[in-house]
Order: structure tokens, then C-alpha cells, then sequence
């Protein structure tokens, strides 16, 4: 295909900024999509996109506008899913960078213009929801004309519902947007010969043809029965089927420099093919591209089956969630009392949200998902590292020299009447201050760094809650630093819970400590004997309550007659509890729903 008349490029935007709704439109003026299976949301696939109003899983699609060709990469919003983002930037030559003309320049916004720039995209500026009774379009433009240091005449103003500037944005696609070329520049504007070479930025999985990459094409040509392979695993296949999205998968004869496509490769197994990935030609030296690296989890959480009827379902179903998304990581653990489960690694709390739901939707499954976790880097005092991925496998406190932990550098862009509860917020979540900057109508941007353990511990919801819904935020992961944490333990009848450990600030960890024994005092039911229930940190008991004693009434049949019958009772009942303990048959069983309450991440 002549490259001349191909344009790349992708639509990034804070989440719920009109993404998806601008996509709509501009399918329907090409003619991408007919009339009668247009619908909302048309490039979300999955059911819990649509219900969210939120992209999940990227789709490209192709448009055909007079003589050109437009291939279009709709990404995720949410931070969660940042490394898949830059991926895909580095398959397009152009972006649009969509505003909310009702919000304006949001956290998020300046962490993708970012990705966009440090990939040299042609940036398109568009303001969008322009036909909103809230929309502040002039406002708005001076925002993105001081942001990216152009004229306000550059900028586009469309409104995704009515399809308003569509047209207008269509041509300045084709106008702005360089056209593709090879990665080998000695080869430009000629026939390319060389061996075929792509970027994987996204794939999917059907269990008749197993996996489909989606790629970018940077040199050569890919074709029907060619044997290729992937430059970080080195697994070799048959290419089954080349072909183009519109939007659905179509098949073609070929995919040459520039295009965007995908290749069914028929590999059925997990961890074989990864976003960021080259893919290229078995008998040529294949190199691969720039860029590329194994996305790392940020948050643990353990998920376990209800019923451990259900453990061989949950292990298959997470290995077929993992061949359609490679930043899901999981290895089998066991609870003494949730049972055989899997220790799982996300990309962040949506992530990790997005995950289960889709286990408990699409798979049937009933889960118990515990607290989320960071990990940590632990070097003990004979010199040993390790990382921690688990609370309770924290090594005591006298055998800790250091503890790291990973730190994240937050955007926050708030109203100016949050301001002074934000700044509140900050000191609680143990943020630093780097810099502050005042937007046009006041708004205020706060660029600060905090623990990653801090951010994940609510902080959004809470500042949600501080700005009645206003502020923004988004987040890089920084490299660790030294942590002043420490291991919270909670014992039950003098014996540690292993599932109820948890690592906390030291400054926090007498208030965590007295809330966590309170709130099993509440739930655990009464024994036959006193159950002290006490939380432990740095050897020594924090915190405290006494359960009583469950008393069974064996002076219920007396009548009458001198009280010491009735205290002879008494004391044998107090003597045979005190006999329990001595024996070791004091122990308490906790009852699993009290697990469930203490440990899952939804109490």
C-alpha cells in the first residue's frame, strides 16, 4: 500500500472526556460502520466497558476517508493502563489530545501528552462537548494553547454527541499527521525489500485460533503462511491469518510498511506473547524495536474461591484471562484458613478491580479477594536482599536492617476551595510538595511525590470526596526509597493470624492497630473460655481486648438450698476452663466468614 495516503494515529484523553463518543462520530462520516449496527460505545467490546463508560482494552480500527486511510488506535484513559498507551504511541505518527470543554486540562491529560511528545506524535489539540450548557470553550482553549505554547486557531472544537467539527477534524488529520514510513530511512519513499519487522501493542485471544497479535508494520511485508517469531521469547509460529480491523477482524493479503493489522498465530499458551513485543521473520536477524519491557505490577492482592471445589476453575481461568492481557501475573498460594488460592500482581486498583469482575462474570466465579499490597525490598541483617510480596512474610524486626519501598510522583488539579483540605489530605498520606502551578480560572495543579503504599491507601477516594467529585489525579512509579514501616501483627488466643498481618507507617501503626482489635472484637464469636485479642509490632503488644467467656449456667437445675452448692459449681467450671488452656485445647477456631469480613478488599 502506498504510504503516501496513510495516516496513524490515536485519540488520548483524561478518562470520561468524550473518547469513545468522538470515535462514534467519526465512524459513522466514514462510512466505517453502517447505519444499522451503529451503536454507543461502538469500540467497546466488552459488556463492563459500556456499563463504565470507561475503555478497558484497546481497539484499533481502520477508516477509509476519500482517498485516504485512517487507522485509529482507541486506548484506555485510566493511568492503570499507561505502558499499553505509550505502546500504542509508538505505532501512530499523530494524536489527538481531547479536553473537556465543561473540565478542562485534567491530571491525566498531562501525563499523556507526555507519552505522546516523548514518542515526537504531531499533537492535534481538541476541545470537546462543545455543545454542553457547561461548556467553557474559550476558557479551555487558552488552556491548551498556554499548555502546548501554540495559537488558539490550532485548536479544534468538536462535539462527539452532534458531530459538530468532525469534518474539520477528519481533514486536519489528514493535513497535520505525517504520513508512515520504514524504520530504515535509506528506504523511504521506496520499495521496501527487507525482512518484515512489527510492534505488538495490544492482543487477543479466541480459544479456536488462539492468539491474535495486533501490530504495527515498520519494515517489510507480512503474508498468509510466513514463519515468524518474537523477539523476547524467541517462540516460533505460522502465521494462519493476516489482516485489518473494520473494525472487525478482516482478513487481507498482506500488511506492508505503515499499516496497522493483526496476525493470528493459532499459539494457545500464556506468557508467549507480551505488549511491546517485535515481531519478525525466523530465518533474519531479527532486532528488535525500542522500547520494550515487561510491564511490572504495582499492587498484590491474594484471590481465593469460595468453595476450593472451585480452585481448578480459578486457575484456568485466570491463565485464559492472562492470554488476552500480559501484565496480569498470579502464582499459587495457601491460607491455613481461606484454603489454596493465587497470590495475583496488577497494574493498579482499577486493574485489579477490572480482573475480578471479569472472573466473577465471565468465568461464574465466587471469590474472597484480600487487601490490596505493595511489594517491598527487605535486606536483613546478614546482608540479604529480598523482596516481599506478602505481609506476613515480613521478617521479624530484629532481623530487618532495611526496609525499601516504591514511591510515585502524584498531578493533582483541583478547585481552589479544596485546597487547604488537600493540603490536610497530603500531611495524612505522608506526600511531599515538589511544585504548584495556577490554571486560568483559578484551578490549581499540585505535583507532589509520596510512599506508594500511602497513594494506593484510598488517597483517591478521599480526594474525590474533598472536591466534591472536581480534582484529577495521575501518577508515575518512582524507583524505592527507605520506609518507615513496620509489621502489624494480630494474635487470637496468644496465637498469630498470618492472614490479618499487615505493613504499616510506624506513625500509624497504635491507630491501626487499636481499630483492627476493635473490629475483631466485634466480629469474633465468644469462646468457652477469656480470648484476648492483641495486636503486636516491634515485639512488644500495642493493643488489646478481652473476649468473655461464653458461660454455660450449671447452677440452672439448683433450687434452693446454701449458695456454696452453687459456688462449688462455679469453681469446677473455672478450674476445667483453666484445664482447656493448660492443655493446649483452648485454641479458636475463627469462623471463615469473619475471615471474609476481616481480609477481603470489598468490607
Amino acid at each position: 500500500m502506498n504510504t503516501k495516503h496513510l495516516r496513524n494515529f490515536s485519540i488520548i484523553a483524561h478518562v470520561d472526556h468524550g473518547k469513545s463518543t468522538l470515535a462514534d462520530r467519526m465512524l459513522e462520516r466514514t462510512g466505517a460502520i453502517p447505519e444499522r449496527l451503529m451503536r454507543d460505545q461502538v469500540l467497546d467490546r466488552m459488556d463492563l466497558e459500556r456499563e463504565r463508560g470507561i475503555t478497558i482494552k484497546m481497539q484499533p480500527v481502520r477508516m477509509q476517508y476519500g482517498e485516504y486511510v485512517l487507522n485509529l488506535i482507541d486506548t484506555p484513559g485510566h493511568i492503570d493502563f499507561s505502558y499499553e498507551v505509550s505502546r500504542a504511541l509508538h505505532a501512530v505518527e499523530g494524536v489527538l489530545l481531547l479536553v473537556d470543554a465543561t473540565q478542562g486540562v485534567q491530571a491525566q491529560t498531562l501525563t499523556t501528552l507526555a507519552s505522546a511528545q516523548a514518542q515526537k506524535c504531531t499533537i492535534i489539540p481538541v476541545v470537546s462537548k462543545i455543545d454542553s450548557p457547561a461548556a467553557r470553550i474559550v476558557e479551555v482553549k487558552a488552556e491548551l494553547a498556554k499548555l502546548l505554547h501554540i495559537s488558539e486557531d490550532e485548536i479544534i472544537a468538536v462535539s462527539g454527541k452532534t458531530g459538530e467539527g468532525v469534518d474539520e477534524l477528519l481533514k486536519a488529520i489528514v493535513e497535520r499527521v505525517p504520513q508512515p514510513h520504514s524504520s530504515h530511512k535509506a528506504t523511504e519513499g521506496t520499495a521496501h525489500v527487507d525482512e518484515p519487522r512489527g510492534l505488538i501493542f495490544d492482543f487477543s485471544f479466541s480459544k479456536h485460533r488462539g492468539i491474535a497479535v495486533y501490530l504495527r508494520v515498520f519494515d517489510g511485508v507480512f503474508k498468509k503462511g510466513q514463519t515468524l517469531k518474537f523477539a523476547a521469547t524467541g517462540e516460533e509460529f505460522v502465521a494462519l491469518e493476516v489482516g485489518v480491523f473494520t473494525p472487525g477482524e478482516t482478513p487481507a493479503d498482506s500488511l506492508s510498511v505503515g499499516e496497522i493489522g493483526y496476525i493470528v498465530t493459532g499459539i494457545k499458551e500464556a506468557g508467549v506473547v507480551a505488549v511491546g513485543d517485535t515481531i519478525g521473520q525466523v530465518k533474519g536477524s531479527l532486532s528488535a524495536l525500542p522500547g520494550y519491557e515487561r510491564p511490572r505490577p504495582v499492587v498484590w492482592a491474594s484471590v481465593y474461591p469460595e468453595s476450593q471445589d472451585d480452585l481448578p476453575l480459578l486457575r484456568q481461568s485466570l491463565g485464559r484471562l492472562r492470554l488476552s492481557d500480559s501484565s496480569l501475573s498470579f502464582e499459587e498460594e495457601s491460607s491455613g484458613v481461606l484454603g489454596r488460592g493465587f497470590r495475583c500482581g496488577f497494574l493498579g486498583l482499577l486493574h485489579l478491580e477490572i480482573v475480578t469482575e471479569r472472573l466473577k462474570r465471565e468465568f461464574g466465579l465466587s471469590l474472597i479477594v484480600t487487601i490490596p499490597t505493595i511489594s517491598y525490598v527487605v535486606t536483613r541483617t546478614n546482608g540479604v536482599r529480598e523482596t516481599i510480596y506478602t505481609p506476613a512474610k515480613l521478617p521479624e524486626y530484629g532481623d530487618i536492617a532495611l526496609i525499601e519501598e516504591p514511591w510515585a510522583r502524584v498531578i493533582i488539579i483541583t478547585p481552589p476551595n479544596s485546597v487547604s483540605a488537600l493540603v490536610q489530605l497530603l500531611y495524612d498520606h505522608e506526600a511531599q510538595t515538589l511544585a504548584t502551578e495556577t490554571y486560568q480560572g483559578g484551578r490549581i495543579e499540585m505535583t507532589v511525590e509520596m510512599p506508594l503504599r500511602e497513594l494506593m491507601r484510598g488517597f483517591f477516594d478521599t480526594l474525590k470526596n474533598i472536591s466534591s467529585g472536581y480534582a484529577s489525579l495521575s501518577y508515575e512509579i518512582l524507583p524505592e526509597r527507605p520506609a518507615d514501616v513496620v509489621r502489624l501483627d494480630v494474635l487470637v488466643a496468644d496465637e498469630p493470624v498470618s492472614a490479618f498481618a499487615r505493613v504499616i507507617s510506624r506513625r500509624r501503626v497504635q491507630e491501626e492497630a487499636e481499630k483492627m482489635v476493635e473490629k475483631l472484637h466485634k466480629l469474633l464469636p465468644k469462646q468457652l473460655f477469656v480470648t484476648k485479642i492483641q495486636a503486636r509490632s516491634g515485639g512488644r503488644i500495642i493493643a488489646s481486648r478481652s473476649l468473655s467467656a461464653m458461660r454455660k449456667d450449671v447452677t440452672g437445675y439448683l433450687y434452693g438450698g446454701d449458695v456454696s452448692r452453687k459456688n462449688k459449681l462455679l469453681d469446677k467450671q473455672k478450674r476445667g476452663k483453666k484445664k482447656m488452656l493448660e492443655r493446649g485445647k483452648g485454641k479458636v477456631n475463627i469462623p471463615e466468614e469473619v475471615f471474609m469480613k476481616m481480609v477481603r478488599v470489598d468490607q
